[in-house]
């Protein structure tokens, strides 16, 4: 079982950024990703990284402005979040799955942080 423990997010305005943090500990796990989910909405991917850090991938809406890294010395996921939108309020998650290659589909990860908000102001 893997622990996954999230920091970082609040509120902060459009155009601002913010740096999510995931720390993991428990047994090994390969592939990482972010979500979201905003109120009435199904859970969003937003992007992913393999198990070596070599491959990362990104849902649309955050290309070019979100950024996925991990540091496995800390056993931890960062969410760099830039040029931030109005569009981007929701609760952010951390995952851990237990494949090899970037994964996108929430069933491909079997471990969840406890979710954080994020609000941007207009």
């Amino acid at each position: 079982q893997v622990q996954l423990v999230q920091s970082g997010g609040g509120l902060v305005q459009a155009g601002g950024s913010l740096r999510l943090s995931c720390a993991a500990s428990g047994r090994t796990f390969y592939v990482m990703g972010w979500f979201r989910q905003a109120p009435g909405q199904e859970r969003e991917f937003l992007a992913g990284i393999n198990w070596a850090g070599s491959r990362t991938a990104y849902g649309d809406s955050v290309k070019g402005r979100f950024t996925i890294s991990r540091d496995d010395a800390k056993n931890t996921l960062y969410l760099q979040m830039n040029s931030l939108k109005p569009e981007d309020t929701a609760v952010y998650y951390c995952s851990a799955g237990a494949g090899l290659s970037v994964a996108y589909s929430t069933t491909e990860y079997h471990s969840w942080g406890q979710g954080t908000q994020v609000t941007v102001s207009s």
